[in-house]
């Protein structure tokens, strides 16, 4: 392990491109050094990590991992420490999503969709808890709304993200009082990459109190809280929505 870094750092999952790229430059504008984790957004991450190395050297790691096989989590987190000599908060927000209505759905979705979106995470999470338990930091999920009232189409992502968020306050239980476990839920932050129909769109910010989307950095500043400043606040799912969980 290195010599224990200054700053405290952050792990975050996909934060190579999206919102999880906007999470890490909340949380390194903020002061934390991070470890980029991704997938197959390499050349995202680095030119993220690039940047953020520009403001401040020495301040990110990067390391691609397949969070679907297990045995990679605790060599994920021992990257980490080897780096900084430290781990202070976990981001789980790496994710899968995609519709699988009734009738269609396969195994095959069902083991994806599980494994991104609850398997790696809790299995990250225990990887890390030593290391977070000296630090007495913090693990942040990122759910979605979705795990409390379903999407069309979508039973085995809702599934999957209703497991994370029970998983958020099992591990809140868990872990306390070293580590506090909270999650965020968004909203509409930012159409999936394949995009939905314009009126569809509409229609669903139409149900929405504030008449809006929102955007990846409401989200950011969300983690930014919960892992800075609600040193008293564990086993929560802050929905970031505009409201739109209160619309029938």
């Amino acid at each position: 392990m290195s010599p224990r870094h200054e700053r405290p750092v952050v792990l975050i999952t996909g934060a190579g491109k999206r919102v999880g790229a906007v999470i890490a430059r909340t949380l390194h504008a903020a002061g934390y050094d991070l470890a980029l984790h991704h997938r197959h957004s390499a050349a995202e991450a680095g030119l993220l990590a690039a940047s953020l190395e520009r403001q401040r050297h020495g301040s990110t790691w990067t390391a691609q991992a397949e969070l679907a096989d297990t045995d990679t989590l605790p060599a994920l987190v021992r990257g980490v420490l080897g780096r900084f000599g430290r781990l202070d908060a976990l981001v789980n927000n790496a994710s899968a999503f995609y519709p699988t209505p009734v009738g269609t759905a396969t195994p095959a979705q069902w083991n994806e969709l599980f494994a991104s979106n609850a398997q790696a995470p809790f299995f990250l999470a225990q990887a890390a808890t030593p290391a977070l338990r000296e630090a007495r930091g913090a693990i942040v999920n990122l759910v979605d709304i979705y795990a409390e009232r379903p999407l069309a189409d979508h039973p085995l992502y809702c599934m999957a993200k209703a497991a994370l968020a029970a998983m958020t306050r099992s591990l809140a239980l868990d872990l306390g009082p070293d580590v506090r476990v909270n999650a965020v839920a968004p909203g509409a932050v930012m159409w999936p990459s394949e995009g939905k129909p314009y009126d569809d769109q509409q229609a669903m910010l139409a149900r929405t109190p504030l008449q809006r989307a929102g955007s990846p950095e409401d989200v950011a500043g969300a983690v930014l809280w919960l892992l800075r400043d609600a040193p008293f606040v564990t086993g929560q799912i802050i929905r970031v929505d505009g409201g739109r969980t209160l619309s029938v």
